[in-house]
């Protein structure tokens, strides 16, 4: 009898203990958005030289044409050099291992308004340097394929441009005078911090 009652009343004081609980579960407003930019993500882009010539990625949209280095965002969790290897086999079939360099050349901290619901993540953008021969040109793709919410795919050419002309080029993240301002592919870089890009400077297209 006695155990009976002590646990009869046991089971009383977890209802009540978890009666808030629930009742806070039931009342509590839903999950709101996070601020913008208070999500970081991590990019990691490489300039692949052919002696004077760069590896960049053109996409032709209807109204505009872009370019970009070769790489993407590095996964939740994944080591930056695996993410950077993984990103150049995906994107122009390249194995690191056949590529001379890897030295970090550029790092632009982005903070742009997009367009749509989501709010925009604050993006650190880490561009890497390599030279290749023309025998491990020959090997690389021409096309890389990008995966659309919808799930379509935008194609990127791969396109080889001298260095020195890409000061014009609409390339992001903006680092077209910087690299076309480089006296030889190798040159060194002391400084790798490039301006922050960001609404007062950059406007989303």
């Amino acid at each position: 009898m006695g155990g009976s009652h002590r646990l009869r009343m046991a089971g009383r004081r977890l209802a009540d203990d978890t009666q808030p609980t629930v009742l806070a579960a039931m009342t509590s407003p839903p999950d709101t958005p996070p601020a913008p930019f208070s999500r970081i993500k991590i990019r990691a882009g490489a300039l692949v030289f052919c002696g004077d010539d760069v590896a960049l990625i053109r996409r032709d949209r209807a109204e505009s044409t872009h370019y970009a280095p070769p790489g993407g965002n590095v996964e939740p969790g994944e080591d930056l050099d695996a993410g950077l290897a993984r990103e150049l086999a995906e994107g122009l079939g390249l194995d690191k291992a056949l590529a001379e360099g890897g030295d970090l050349l550029w790092v632009v901290d982005q903070r742009v308004t997009r367009p749509g619901p989501t709010p925009p993540p604050r993006k650190k953008h880490l561009v890497y340097r390599f030279h290749i021969s023309p025998d491990v040109r020959a090997m690389l793709a021409e096309q890389e394929l990008d995966e659309l919410p919808d799930g379509s795919h935008e194609v990127g050419v791969t396109e080889w441009i001298d260095y020195c002309k890409t000061a014009e080029l609409s390339i992001f993240p903006p680092i077209g005078p910087a690299l076309a301002a480089l006296a030889i592919p190798r040159a060194v870089v002391t400084d790798a911090a490039l301006e922050a890009v960001t609404d007062e400077n950059y406007t989303w297209v």
